[in-house]
């Protein structure tokens, strides 16, 4: 199953596991009338002042947040480098913001990512591991979900010999309703290839997380 099977079973299933066809994307007006039903049923009035600009703005930042469902992971890391002198060991990429919304609750959840590959002749632009980061975290996600899908891109796309990704993130939608519970930290992590058959490796990996 390749990176975009899975993309499709793991975003856009139900849960049966069938893929689901693609929601007719509302027009600006439509999704800007949204916003002021909410703000009605919050029990405010849209009409006054200072609320009369807010479906403009939320809908501006809603293109803002979820700019990932645009974002093609694929040609972010097609373009790769070949000249790197023999080089064959980790890559790594240390502390990369990771700004995300949870699917269940649209609440956001913030943290970092780390993320390292142990490349097979080539290597891609540091950028791109941290666009593609981007990419996933800027969509309707669970943390375990995008922390699959960040290995799943690199270990299809530059057939690395070993891929790991460690994500840690606070979820607001459990410090700031729910349980309310503040600063507790959700670490998610995906081991594959060598990172996985070779514990020294994973080790070095966690060690530099840890640094």
């Amino acid at each position: 199953m390749d990176a975009l099977t899975r993309e499709r079973t793991l975003i856009g299933s139900d849960d049966t596991g069938l893929d689901l066809e693609p929601a007719q994307r509302p027009t600006r007006d439509e999704a800007m009338a949204a916003v002021r039903t909410l703000l009605a049923w919050a029990g405010d009035n849209p009409d006054r002042e200072g609320l009369l600009d807010t479906p403009q703005r939320v809908v501006d930042a809603y293109g803002e947040w979820f700019a990932g469902y645009h974002g093609d992971p694929a040609k972010e890391l097609s373009r790769t480098f070949e000249d790197v002198q023999g080089y064959d060991d980790m890559v790594m990429l240390r502390g990369i913001d990771v700004q995300s919304h949870c699917e269940h609750h649209m609440a956001p959840f913030l943290g970092k990512a780390w993320v390292a590959y142990m490349p097979t002749g080539k290597v891609v632009g540091l950028s791109k591991l941290a666009r593609l980061v981007e990419i996933f975290a800027k969509r309707l996600q669970t943390q375990e979900t995008m922390t699959m899908q960040v290995a799943d891109a690199i270990e299809d796309h530059l057939s690395a010999a070993g891929v790991a990704v460690l994500i840690d993130a606070e979820h607001q939608c459990m410090s700031t309703r729910g349980v309310h519970h503040h600063d507790v930290s959700t670490i998610t992590t995906q081991f594959r290839g060598v990172f996985k058959t070779d514990k020294v490796l994973q080790q070095r990996f966690m060690d530099l997380v840890r640094k």
